[in-house]
């Protein structure tokens, strides 16, 4: 999350403003980015978009909470002991993604964080990239093998894929 955006609220709680879209044309050059595989299971999914989250990525483990929905949310994250995951992930069944993301540069010194679903959710792909503020997410231009934003559409947040699964009509990654 950027470091300088600004609650919603103003109450200064940190915030993360992001936009999301569907991948149908992967980048030729994905597998030389860095990238590396995530699981990720959720504790609690609450009506109106809070949400509390483990995630597990490059040998750390993560407890995120996000409270808000479209683009822009309130998101509180803090690093948790490996014995500590383990012993919450089993609460997580049930609610759980797999995915490889990958890093790559954009314009503006922005990352675009790619991720390859896995499992029940194979097939899909997505991309995020988060601003510091709500001109800059309007201003971005994403490159030509981003396809639909998806920011809006609430069966792409990652919690209601770990629940409700994979959408349904949706193209192959790869599908030009």
């Amino acid at each position: 999350m950027p470091a300088d955006a600004q609650s919603p609220s103003g109450a200064g709680a940190p915030v993360e403003i992001e936009r999301k879209f569907l991948v149908t044309a992967l980048p030729p050059d994905l597998d030389r980015r860095p990238h590396g595989p995530i699981r990720q299971g959720y504790l609690a999914v609450e009506p109106g978009g809070t949400e509390v989250r483990l995630r597990n990525r490059d040998g750390r483990s993560l407890m995120t909470v996000k409270r808000g929905t479209g683009r822009t949310r309130v998101e509180v994250e803090f690093a948790i002991d490996a014995d500590a995951f383990e012993r919450l992930w089993p609460l997580t069944e049930g609610r759980r993604i797999e995915k490889v993301r990958h890093l790559l540069p954009a314009d503006g010194g922005r990352v675009i964080e790619l991720d390859v679903y896995g499992g029940d959710l194979a097939g899909l792909v997505t991309a995020e990239v988060e601003f510091s503020s709500e001109a800059q997410a309007d201003a971005f231009a994403p490159p030509e093998w981003l396809g639909a934003d998806v920011t809006d559409d609430e069966r792409f947040k990652n919690h209601n894929l770990a629940v409700d699964g994979m959408p349904e009509g949706l193209p192959a990654a790869g599908a030009a």
